[in-house]
Parts: C-alpha cells; structure tokens; sequence
C-alpha cells in the first residue's frame, strides 16, 4: 500500500512539473509578444517599461506554479464525495526549503536589478539643460520658462533630446504633475518646490498619441479631470522659433 502511495505521489509530481514547465515558456513567450506599455517617448519612460518587462518575466514561474497547484488541487485532488478525512499531509521539508530559496533569489535580483540598479541610471544625468517651473492652480496649469521670461497656460511646448528639469508647485491645494508618455509623476505642494527631470526622445504631439499630456493626477476639486494641457516635443529650432515668437 505504501509502495502504491510512493508512486502516486511521484506521478503526481511528475504531471504537475510537467505542466508547470510547458505552461510556464507558454506564458513566457506570449509575455515576450505581448505589448504591455502605453506609448512611450522618453528615457525615463524607457528605463520604467523595461524594469516593468522584467519583472513580469521574473514573476511568471512563480504564478504559473501557484496557478497549477491551484489547479490540480480543484479539478484533480477535490473531495469525492464522501465524508471521511484525508491521510495526514506531513511537512515537506525539500519542497518548502526550495520554495523559499527560489523566492529568495528573485526577490534579491529584483531588488538588484531592476531596483537599485535603475535608480542609478534614472539619476545619471543629473545636470538639466532647460529649466521649466510648473505652477499648478484649480484648474490649470502655467508654464514658465525662466531663461527667456516666456510663460503660458495652452500647451507644454519642449524640445527633443534636451534633458529637462520641472520645478513645480502650487497656488492653492495639492496637485501631481503626470505626464503619461514620459512616466513621471510629481505632486505639486503649496509653498513648496519639487522637481523631477525628464529627457523626451521623439518629436510628437497631444494630437499624435493622448499620452502626451500633462494631466492632474491628485484629487483637487470638481475641475481635477479637466485639469489637462497638451504636450508638444519638437525639434529644437522649432522650439527657439517658438520662444523667441513669445518674448
């Protein structure tokens, strides 16, 4: 009886490994062809998708074998109908010492890469090449470009591949300066000044993709959805012809 247990339990194992196995490289590929990202168009935002991406693919065996076990145990394992209790299920030592080895790992690579080691490429460049304050007020935001005295409230008008610096604050109540296609967010807090940077990477327009926008991302108000401007990247000749149209 015990000899026909031993198998059963090795026969169980092997049908869940196996299937572990193919369904973990299906779900890998279909993770690998799949677009998971908005449109992006930023370093920042490049640097964010692909520590996303990473870490969809890190998580997938985990939630394969969760998934499976789950699986087994209701269509293959569930109760038979009668009333008796079940043998006693005592602790497995080697399957919970590798579940925790295995989750250890990827939790320490993840905190590695793409953690600490994102951070440090999201702060190399440090040193912005254009300033711009944001001021945030319900419901609108005033852009200010401090170096030629030019302000505006229509669109955010920026140029390609210069690295940027938003100073950003507020009138009135607290506001989060969100711009989807770059992946920033930055709260606008009265009577202080945050910053966060930015370096666009393709010319492009609110009216090419939605995401370009600036859009209020903290309750502020009955107004707090309306509170959105356009985004233009443009060339950097076409932002000096824009500049110097606006002194």
């Amino acid at each position: 009886m015990a000899h026909a247990d031993s198998n059963s339990n090795r026969s169980r194992i092997l049908q869940v490994g196996l299937a572990w196995i193919v369904i973990t490289a299906l779900a890998e590929l279909a993770a690998l062809a799949i677009s998971w990202q908005p449109f992006g168009n930023s370093r920042e935002a490049r640097i964010s998708d692909e520590a996303f991406e990473l870490l969809v693919y890190m998580s997938v065996p985990v939630m394969t074998f969760v998934l499976i076990m789950g699986g087994f145990s209701v269509l293959v394992d569930r109760d038979k109908g009668d009333d008796l209790d079940g043998a006693p299920v005592r602790t497995n030592s080697l399957f919970i010492g590798g579940w925790m080895v295995i989750t250890t790992v990827l939790a320490v690579v993840a905190i590695i890469t793409p953690g600490f080691s994102g951070l440090d490429e999201l702060a190399a460049e440090p040193n912005p090449d254009l300033i711009i304050d944001v001021r945030g007020e319900r419901w609108n935001w005033t852009y200010s470009y401090p170096e030629s005295g030019v302000e505006t409230q229509g669109v955010l008008m920026i140029p390609v591949d210069t690295r940027i610096m938003f100073r950003i604050t507020s009138t009135d109540v607290i506001h989060s300066f969100w711009i989807p296609a770059f992946r920033i967010k930055q709260d606008a807090v009265p009577g202080q000044v945050t910053s966060t940077m930015v370096t666009a990477e393709e010319i492009g327009s609110f009216g090419d993709a939605d995401e370009l926008r600036v859009q209020c991302a903290e309750m502020c108000g009955v107004g707090h959805a309306r509170m959105s401007t356009g985004v233009d990247v443009v060339s950097e000749a076409e932002f000096a012809a824009w500049i110097e149209a606006r002194k």
